[in-house]
C-alpha cells in the first residue's frame, strides 16, 4: 500500500491538516504542529487534540501515513552549548507534539557544525541529542532526513545518516525520511531506473532500509552535486519522471508517507493523481 500526498497547512489549527490532505486527495501527509520559524509556540489544547484525532479517523489517516517536520529553527548538532540546549528543548517539544496528537514519527533536519566543530563531532551531539529526546517521550520514532549539503550542513551522505543511528541507545525509535532533491543534489543519481537500483543500493548497505520511515517527493532546479536545495514540480527538473515512476512501484517504500513538498501547492492534486496513475 502506498500512502501518498502532501505537506498541508495547519493554519488555524492541527486540526485542520487532516482535511486539507484528503482534498486534494491525499492518502499521507506532512504538517508542522507549530509556528515552524518560532522558538516557543502556545501548548496544543485538549480540544485541538481531540478534533485533529477525529479529524484523523474521519478521512482515514492512521500511522504510517503522517510525517510531522520539525522547526527549522533547530540544530541538534550545534556547537555552542546555551544554543545546543535550546535546540534540544525545542526538539524535545516538538517530540512531546507529535505524541499528544498520536502521531508515531518526526522528521528532522539534522543539524549543521556552522564550521566551528569536526562533522563527527556535529553527528555525535545529534545522536545524543536524539537519545535525551527518546527518554523524554513515548512511542515517537526520531525520523533524520538526508540534506542537500548547503554551507555547512551534515546529513548529506548515507555515512552520516549511518552514524547518527550508531549513537542512537532505542533503534526501534530512530529513522530516515529520503528526499529526492537533496538526495540528487548531494550526489546521489536518480535520475532512472538504473540510477535508482544504484542509489538505493547504496542507501541499503550503508543506513538500511529497515529505518526507512518515509519519503519527500520533489524535483530539483539544480544539479547534480551543487549541493543546493531548490525544489522543482515533480518531473520538470533534473530528475523528471522515472525517479518518482521507481518509487511508487517499488515495495520498499510501501506503508510510509510519499510527501509532496513541490512548490506550487494549485499542482499537488494533478501531481498526487499522476503518482497513483503510475502505480
Amino acid at each position: 500500500m502506498k500512502y501518498i500526498g502532501a505537506h498541508v497547512s495547519a493554519a488555524g489549527g492541527v486540526e485542520y491538516a487532516p482535511g486539507r490532505a484528503y482534498e486534494i486527495g491525499a492518502t499521507a501527509f506532512a504538517l508542522f504542529t507549530k509556528n515552524q520559524r518560532q522558538w516557543h509556540s502556545a501548548p496544543l489544547t485538549a480540544a485541538s487534540i481531540a478534533a485533529f484525532s477525529a479529524e484523523c479517523e474521519r478521512f482515514g489517516y492512521g500511522d504510517g501515513q503522517i510525517l510531522p517536520h520539525d522547526s527549522y529553527l533547530i540544530n541538534l548538532g550545534h556547537p555552542s552549548t546555551p544554543e545546543l540546549e535550546k535546540s534540544r528543548a525545542a526538539f524535545v517539544d516538538e517530540m512531546r507534539r507529535a505524541e499528544q496528537l498520536g502521531i508515531d514519527r518526526l522528521n528532522f533536519h539534522p543539524g549543521s557544525t556552522l564550521s566551528a566543530i569536526p562533522v563527527e563531532d556535529c553527528l555525535d551531539r545529534i545522536a545524543e541529542s536524539i537519545n535525551l529526546a527518546l527518554k523524554a517521550t513515548n512511542g515517537v520514532t526520531a525520523v533524520i532526513e538526508n540534506t542537500a549539503g548547503q554551507g555547512s550542513g551534515v546529513g548529506h551522505r548515507w555515512e552520516h545518516l549511518a552514524r547518527i543511528i550508531a549513537g542512537v541507545h532505542d533503534k526501534s525509535r530512530v529513522g530516515v525520511c529520503i528526499d529526492t532533491c537533496h538526495a540528487y543534489t548531494s550526489g546521489y543519481d536518480l535520475r532512472s531506473a538504473a540510477a535508482c537500483d544504484a542509489t538505493f543500493a547504496e542507501f541499503a548497505e550503508v543506513v538500511g532500509f529497515k529505518y526507512l520511515r518515509g519519503l519527500h517527493l520533489n524535483d530539483t532546479l539544480k544539479s547534480r552535486g551543487s549541493h543546493v536545495d531548490r525544489h522543482a514540480p515533480l518531473g520538470e527538473g533534473e530528475l523528471g519522471w522515472d525517479c518518482f515512476r521507481y518509487i511508487v512501484r517499488d515495495s520498499r517504500f510501501d506503508a510510509m508517507p510519499l510527501v509532496l513538498e513541490t512548490p506550487d501547492e494549485s499542482r499537488w492534486p494533478a501531481e498526487i493523481a499522476a503518482l497513483k496513475d503510475m502505480m
